[in-house]
């Protein structure tokens, strides 16, 4: 499996889910799946079908995020080079069709928040401005069209 880098924010807050989900969310679920196996009849029984596939979910959940995090590299601790955009660089953008700035930090998949400005290196716009500098105009397709953008500053 390939490394993931991500941010120490996106690290952390991973890290705070999987704790959450483990000592928190775990242990009510399992509580809730006792409490509906004393109902009896299980085949008739919605609360212990919902628990056990409330349990199931979480425990998926659990293993997706300990696997990512045991894959996880820091940006911080990696040498990227600064005059392009690569994964953990915040890209000033003119959006040359609106005349308008945008403003993205480009992190990994795990990490992607659209409304605080962080999109994934594999969406179209993150793999659209991967290895482009400033002063660079650029047109990216994107399911409702095509994005023309001038690159103004890069910055980690």
């Amino acid at each position: 499996m390939s490394e993931v880098y991500l941010s120490r924010e996106g690290y952390e807050k991973l890290q705070g889910e999987l704790k959450g989900l483990k000592e928190t969310e775990r242990p009510a679920v399992r509580q809730a799946l006792q409490r509906a196996r004393e109902f009896g009849d299980l085949s008739e029984n919605a609360e212990y079908s919902a628990a056990k596939e409330r349990l199931l979910f979480l425990e998926q959940r659990i293993g997706k995020l300990e696997e990512t995090l045991s894959r996880a590299r820091l940006l911080e601790n990696e040498t990227i080079p600064e005059d392009k955009v690569y994964i953990g660089a915040t890209v000033e953008l003119e959006d040359l069709a609106k005349a308008q700035q945008l403003t993205y930090t480009l992190v990994a998949p795990e990490e992607a928040d659209f409304e605080a400005g962080k999109i994934s290196t594999v969406s179209p716009i993150g793999r659209g401005l991967l290895g482009h500098e400033v002063g660079e105009e650029i047109e990216i397709e994107v399911p409702v069209g095509k994005l023309h953008y001038r690159i103004v500053k890069i910055t980690r």
